[in-house]
Parts: structure tokens; sequence; C-alpha cells
């Protein structure tokens, strides 16, 4: 049995989007009313990706946290997901400077993300199209989903799939350009050598 590939995910976004319900709705496949939004909470599951076994560690953050905590959240993680609430502008304004820092503390490296917008049961009450959220994404670079942890509607456990995907994609990728790098150092180093025995 091969091992399987553990994945570190973080959801972020401002206290009340819906974070903890979409990690619950995505585990459990229940909607939980009532939770506290200043706990941020840690849930190990695995699943079966693409044919292979994927271990992750969610980290559900409370929305909350100092600067400093959330700085050591975001180096821990390898995939995010920014999550913001249809019906409330202000999450939806919060993503791009939560993109920003992300962007600081992982440079170089890209960042794997995946953008939700959450409570698309309540259209009626909705301050951000479906339009803005595509097109946010778009200047994000990454996946879009609008969703509902309350209903179950839009592609909850595809969400937290493809981030994994993604994951391992740029794993992949980040790994044949190191073995790239070292080799194109031992070439280097064996031409100094010949060059300095041939001179």
């Amino acid at each position: 049995m091969a091992k399987s590939a553990e994945v570190k995910l973080a959801i972020f976004g401002r206290a009340g989007v819906g974070k903890s319900a979409l990690v619950v709705r995505f585990l459990t496949k229940r909607f939980i009313w009532e939770y506290d939004p200043t706990l941020e909470s840690t849930y190990r599951h695995q699943a079966t990706i693409d044919d292979e076994v994927v271990s992750m560690e969610i980290l559900d953050t409370a929305g909350q946290e100092d600067t400093i905590q959330r700085e050591g959240h975001m180096r821990w993680g390898e995939g995010f997901v920014l999550v913001y609430d249809i019906t409330d502008r202000g999450s939806f304004e919060e993503v791009l400077p939560l993109k920003n820092i992300l962007d600081e503390i992982k440079k170089p490296k890209n960042v794997t993300l995946i953008l939700v917008g959450n409570k698309a049961d309540l259209d009626h009450s909705r301050q951000v199209s479906t339009e803005e959220g595509e097109k946010l994404a778009t200047e994000l670079a990454c996946a879009f989903y609008e969703c509902s942890a309350c209903t179950g509607e839009g592609n909850i456990t595809e969400i937290f799939y493809e981030l994994c995907r993604e994951v391992r994609r740029r794993r992949m990728v980040q790994g044949k350009t190191r073995r790239r790098s070292s080799t194109t150092h031992v070439k280097q180093a064996i031409n100094k050598m010949l060059t300095k025995i041939s001179s």
C-alpha cells in the first residue's frame, strides 16, 4: 500500500462567512447551525482522489486571529480556500488583501488557492454577483466556486479535492525543477574541474 500524500489546507476569510460550516459540510455532509466563531480547529480527513489516497489536514481559522497567528497559519498551509459571503460585500473586499499577504509570506512560490463564495442559498440578499466572483478568481488565477454550506448546493467536496489536486500538481512541478537545478550544478562543477585540469 503506497503511503498517502499529505496535504495541508487552510481556510481563510472574515469571521461569519461560513468557514467552519463549509469544512463541517465537507467532512460530515451536515450543516451545523451553532458553533463558536472564535475557535480555530484542525481536522484530519482521508479521501481517495484520482485513485490516490490523500490525507488532508484542514485548518479552519477563526477569522479574527492577530497578524502573527495568521502569518503562522499561512506559512503552515500549502493550499488555501479564501471564503467570502455573497451577502456581505465587505467580506468579498477582504479577499484581495488576504491574497496579497499570502503572496508576501509564500514568495517566491505561487500560492495555491481556491476562491469560494458561500451562502449561495441567500440569493435574495446577494451583494456580490457571480460575475464579480469569477472576475476576481481570474485576477487571482484560481478556481472559483459558489456554494451553500447550509443547503449543500454547489460542489463542496470538489472544492477540497480540486485544491488537493492543485497542491500535488504544484509539488510535482517544484520537484522536477529542484532535480533539474541540482543536475545543472553537478554539470557546472564537473566542467569547472575539467577546465582547471586542461589549463
